[in-house]
């Protein structure tokens, strides 16, 4: 992006519902002293402006929202979760290339 500015939408438990129910939307379960999350940050940027229109990216801090980490069942992070609709359709636990979480939204949109 040549504003810098993320499209990747920090979500918490007070609004993680209203997005994560309605459409397709990949979840980064992720906390900021984790180095592999931090990592995940720039792919993340990428996907969300690759799948603009087809799909939402989201962030969780586990730290922050313990509630939703144990909704899904988070024990490794970044822990990606693709859900459609409310109801996930996929995960994935680690870095991963943009061209892979690419591939992944678009097989379930």
């Amino acid at each position: 992006m040549s504003s810098g500015e993320s499209t990747v939408l920090q979500l918490g438990e007070s609004d993680f519902a209203a997005v994560a129910d309605e459409g397709l939307v990949l979840v980064d379960f992720w906390a900021p002293w984790c180095g592999p999350c931090r990592a995940m940050g720039p792919i993340l940027d990428e996907v969300a402006e690759a799948v603009d229109g087809v799909a939402r990216v989201v962030k969780v801090n586990v730290d922050n929202n313990p509630e939703l980490a144990k909704q899904y069942r988070v024990q490794s992070i970044p822990l990606l979760v693709l859900i459609k609709d409310g109801v996930e359709v996929d995960r994935v636990v680690g870095v991963h290339p943009a061209s892979a979480l690419r591939e992944m939204i678009h097989a379930n949109s």
